[in-house]
């Protein structure tokens, strides 16, 4: 089952005594060598911090989902799946709807659960349906995953669902927590596992996540959404090929500039290392 993802986030600029060199030594020994490195602190770069976070995902996620506040919510959604009677008594629980939101990346529709519920109640196959209507492609991609206007129940009480939602869950969770140490971190890990996807613009435009590291990546401003639709189609457009991002490559260098930036612009303010010699450590970007 697609449409499930996950996410994290990190940051940039070597200190200390010891040369660069060095520390990017020891650090991708410690990746690649099978040492222990901790994904809570960043190293001082983030393409470094990207790929310890690639490295330690599957452990790391599962100690985050042994956490009391996690455990919690993930215990209430398996509870509240297992008692509903209908699949509209399900979505209407805030346990589930929380998890279920969560792991999907759909978090912002936690605050208008009458609107989530009747989009994903809603028939994907009608053009005129909540879901299609909504410019929100992740919350169309979901709505289509499940389809529960002719699934029901069954679609969310499947235990690979329920196990797959879960552990959706708790790898936001743990990306969020990665962001406290370096920005996008969390973006740059979501936007690597679903790129490969991407077959438009609109679906750049229309997914938060794509959106912001492209554009940032692209150095095109957020602000752009105050613009016409189309305006904002031929801005990215004019910048991006779109069969690029079939491109492991590509990608890598998109997302690479993504935290690159995220980290220049966290450190402007208090005279950080610029991007030039950022992008110098990161030993070249094909963007």
């Amino acid at each position: 089952m697609s449409g499930i993802f996950s996410g994290i986030n990190y940051s940039l600029l070597f200190s200390g005594s010891a040369s660069v060199s060095n520390i990017a030594t020891s650090m991708l020994n410690a990746i690649y060598g099978g040492a222990s490195v901790s994904t809570s602190v960043s190293t001082g770069n983030p393409i470094i911090d990207l790929k310890l976070a690639q490295a330690n995902e599957v452990k790391d996620v599962a100690k985050e989902a042994k956490k009391p506040e996690v455990a919690r919510d993930i215990a209430a959604f398996q509870k509240g799946v297992a008692n509903a009677k209908d699949i509209q008594t399900a979505l209407k629980n805030p346990n589930v709807i929380k998890v279920l939101l969560t792991a999907n990346n759909l978090s912002k529709y936690i605050q208008y659960p009458a609107l989530a519920q009747k989009a994903l109640l809603s028939d994907p196959s009608d053009p005129d349906s909540l879901a299609n209507k909504l410019t929100d492609t992740n919350l169309r991609n979901t709505t289509s995953t499940f389809n529960f206007a002719k699934n029901g129940l069954a679609a969310l009480q499947d235990p690979k669902v329920i196990a797959t939602l879960s552990n959706g869950y708790a790898g936001v969770m743990w990306r969020r927590s990665l962001d406290q140490a370096t920005p996008g971190l969390s973006n740059a890990l979501a936007f690597l596992s679903q790129a490969s996807s991407i077959k438009s613009v609109d679906e750049i435009l229309g997914d938060p996540v794509n959106r912001t590291v492209v554009l940032t990546a692209l150095g095109i401003p957020q602000q752009i959404a105050f613009q016409e639709l189309r305006a904002q189609e031929q801005a990215v457009a004019s910048r991006v090929d779109i069969s690029k991002f079939r491109d492991p490559k590509y990608v890598t260098s998109l997302t690479d500039q993504y935290l690159l930036t995220m980290q220049q612009q966290s450190r402007s303010s208090s005279g950080g290392t610029n991007l030039t010699s950022l992008a110098a450590q990161s030993g070249g970007l094909v963007v």
